[in-house]
């Protein structure tokens, strides 16, 4: 009897699943918001130098006098006459008769606050030559991601998922409300960089947990579950975002609440598979027993011991070092095959979700329309992966994700509403190409080591998402590249998943052995598929 056994002996999908994995889940809807916080928090208003001290801005014209203009007669963002200029506009604003010479904003910036009161570009004036920290900033978030996923993964192998999840939301709450009071941008970007450790920790260990207590046939409905409840919080977002428009207070109200799941984490059940990876058989049974009365199912509890679980499980086994991690050929394979491929999905991603200015839409609907497309695409990729299996699944959406993407980068700029549909379709199917290899990443690391696994490929994989906010500066060089980037990555990706094994209807792999295991029966399924040479009929 496999451990899929025992959970449908103790009622399966019972209440106790149902409780955990809700109560998982739902914080996901504040935690992921963090993620693309900055798209309002760090949007960039419209702006123009602010004249000298001595201007009578209630005069008509006194201010037009002070702003050169640009090609399409707007005002300069980041130049000012170094005099007034009374005569017709100048489209470069840099010669006026002579004596229209213009220089970088002396005088700071005045801002546009119709949309946006307050932003981090508003209070410590990030426009113009200091534009590049918005890019900086999203980055060291994303570098947190990646320092959080390498330790957390390492912590929950040893501590336990639990341990780890609770201290994440807590580290979380503080640093998200520091962050809300930060009084520097240096203060900002620390308190931004452990928000990012904290993000990573609880949304993997949330992932993990809820995973390895469900049967094999509720675990593509945990991926569908994983992939919603995120997209309504970022829905969320954009009527929170305009309802606060005030940064620091919208900070807040995405940090403090979670304090309510710290408080309720520390009543949640520890993994039983991760207990018996550990060998120890007797927390194992105590954790299914507890499970069994919250089911209510007393007397299949009742029924386990240690000698019956010592024959259904495998024993508990050391922890496998990172070298025996490496020394073995399935693991390496898919290292080589997970790590680039989660490490496209998140550099395209987040270069789209973060980029919502640049459509030239009002922001908050631009945040509505590209998170409205995400329960439709994660309900065909849940009937997909059950269907065709998370491997076609996952190569199909990449594909078409890809496609959409760059579609929309060959379409003209002034063709708006033509454009935004592209690229909601596009982050749509990449979006369920992302929830499927979430769900398959879990399925294909083995006990002993899956939660340090999936961080591990989280960690190396979040380079690509620090290096997005990079690549969406080579707009000033043709305004369309960051997305013909986006999307040839991910149509130069498909072949990465050839190599990966289907787990559709599979057992959880426990030990190293049946990972090695199913790479070798897929390898052999691949050779003998190889040596069947259809029959040729004779030639006339």
């Amino acid at each position: 009897m496999a451990f899929n056994d025992i959970l449908l002996q103790l009622g399966g999908v019972g209440r106790f699943q149902k409780i955990q994995v809700i109560l998982l889940t739902l914080p996901l809807l504040l935690t992921f918001l963090h993620n693309t916080l900055q798209n309002f928090t760090a949007a960039i208003p419209t702006h123009h130098c602010r004249p000298p001290a001595d201007t009578n801005l209630s005069e008509d014209g006194d201010l037009e006098a002070w702003l050169p203009r640009d090609g399409q007669g707007r005002p300069e963002s980041c130049l000012l006459f170094t005099s007034p200029q009374r005569g017709p506009p100048f489209p470069n604003g840099t010669e006026t008769n002579g004596t229209g010479a213009t220089e970088p904003c002396p005088h700071g910036w005045i801002y546009d606050n119709s949309t946006f009161p307050s932003t981090i570009v508003t209070e410590w004036d990030l426009v113009c030559t200091r534009k590049t920290l918005l890019q900086l900033s999203q980055s060291i978030f994303m570098a947190g991601i990646l320092v959080g996923s390498l330790m957390s993964g390492i912590m929950a192998d040893r501590l336990g998922r639990l341990k780890v999840l609770t201290w994440s939301y807590l580290l979380l709450v503080v640093s998200g409300t520091c962050t809300a009071f930060a009084l520097n941008f240096s203060a900002y970007c620390i308190c931004r960089f452990l928000s990012g450790m904290a993000v990573s920790g609880a949304s993997s260990s949330s992932m993990i947990l809820s995973l390895e207590w469900l049967p094999i046939h509720a675990r593509p409905s945990l991926g569908l579950l994983l992939g919603f409840v995120p997209s309504l919080g970022q829905l969320f977002l954009a009527g929170m975002a305009y309802t606060l428009p005030h940064w620091r207070h919208l900070q807040l109200l995405v940090s403090l609440p979670l304090f309510i799941t710290f408080v309720y984490s520390r009543f949640f059940v520890e993994s039983a598979l991760w207990h018996s990876s550990l060998g120890n058989l007797d927390l194992t049974l105590k954790a299914l027993q507890r499970v069994a009365q919250i089911n209510g199912k007393q007397k299949e509890g009742a029924k386990l011991s240690v000698e019956l679980l010592q024959m259904s499980l495998q024993k508990g086994q050391a922890q496998p070092s990172m070298l025996q991690m490496l020394r073995s050929p399935a693991l390496r394979q898919l290292f080589f095959c997970i790590v680039p491929l989660w490490s496209i999905l998140l550099f395209s991603l987040y270069g789209m979700v973060m980029s919502l200015q640049s459509f030239e839409i009002n922001i908050y609907l631009a945040q509505v329309f590209f998170m409205i497309v995400d329960p439709p695409f994660y309900f065909l990729g849940f009937l997909a992966t059950k269907s065709l299996g998370r491997k076609r699944t996952q190569t199909a959406s990449l594909l078409l994700s890809g496609v959409f993407i760059v579609t929309c980068a060959m379409i003209p700029l002034d063709h708006i509403f033509l454009r935004i549909t592209m690229a909601v379709i596009g982050k749509g199917c990449l979006i369920g190409s992302i929830n499927c290899l979430f769900m398959y990443v879990g399925e294909l690391y083995p006990t002993v080591m899956r939660q340090r696994g999936v961080n591990v490929t989280n960690c190396l994989a979040n380079i690509g998402s620090i290096l997005s906010p990079l690549v969406g500066m080579t707009s000033d060089l043709y305004p369309s590249l960051p997305l013909f980037i986006y999307g040839g990555v991910l149509v130069a990706a498909c072949p990465i998943t050839a190599p990966l094994p289907e787990t559709r209807g599979l057992p959880l792999p426990n030990t190293l052995q049946d990972l090695e295991r199913r790479w070798k029966e897929k390898s052999g399924q691949k050779q003998q598929e190889q040596q069947m040479v259809p029959l040729q009929p004779p030639e006339n």
